[in-house]
């Protein structure tokens, strides 16, 4: 199994924080992002790692690891970085996983195990945490629905009903050669203008629309989203008070 991790953004709103760093080398209890995502993908059973670099390309320097570049980071959303790593996409089973996240080798490995072409990680017991990262956990929640069967029907709208929201979207998912050529087709049927804006959860919408099914896996595990200055106070209080067991 490869991996690629989507780390090409800047992360603006951790301010300071990343001024002289991309946001995947923001430091949580005193380790980079970025090398808490590797050991766990490598832990998970993942042999081989790419990184998408945008901003700061040079501060990105790790050994052991494919290296795939978004020169375009500043213009494009996340689904452009993804398209930059698309050479491994198309010739084998890839799971992807943002930059601004944290999370266990037991995660990447259920994952890895799930079946179906394309499959998104989700975190059913989200309203814990995000009632400790928002006043309000609705102003950040997105829409996050599955049928019967476990296979999305709804995901990254806003609401204002907690029964919209079954989970929330971790930014982990896996696609299959047969997953991406579904992607490969929807980006074809719009401009590049429309491309360059697309963010994940609206490519995923437009997967579903155009009738592609999106499986998903419930995690059970401790994880988290670094989006702000704020999230990595949390974080770290957490940590000290027992509530956070990150893994070394």
């Amino acid at each position: 199994m490869r991996a690629v991790i989507l780390a090409a953004g800047r992360g603006s709103r951790l301010g300071p924080h990343t001024e002289d760093r991309p946001k995947c080398l923001v430091e949580l209890a005193d380790k980079p992002l970025i090398s808490r995502q590797i050991a766990a993908l490598r832990g998970g059973g993942v042999s081989s790692i790419g990184i998408v670099r945008g901003y700061l390309p040079h501060k990105i320097n790790i050994p052991d690891v494919t290296y795939f570049e978004n020169p375009r980071w500043a213009e494009t959303n996340m689904v452009m970085s993804l398209v930059a790593a698309g050479a491994w996409l198309r010739s084998g089973p890839v799971v992807i996983s943002y930059a601004d996240i944290f999370y266990g080798r037991d995660i990447v490995r259920d994952l890895a195990a799930s079946s179906g072409d394309l499959v998104v990680a989700y975190d059913p017991s989200w309203l814990s945490l995000w009632s400790r990262r928002f006043a309000d956990p609705l102003s950040d929640a997105e829409t996050f629905r599955t049928d019967a069967r476990g296979n999305l029907i709804d995901i990254g709208r806003r609401t204002t009903q907690i029964d919209d929201i079954e989970g929330q979207y971790m930014g982990l998912l896996k696609f299959t050669p047969e997953g991406w050529r579904a992607v490969e087709a929807v980006l074809a049927a719009v401009d590049q203008k429309t491309r360059d804006a697309m963010d994940m959860t609206t490519l995923l919408r437009r997967l579903l629309d155009s009738g592609f099914p999106i499986s998903t896996v419930s995690i059970a595990g401790q994880w988290g989203e670094i989006d702000s200055s704020g999230d990595l106070e949390l974080y770290e209080q957490m940590i000290r008070e027992g509530d956070l067991c990150l893994e070394n």
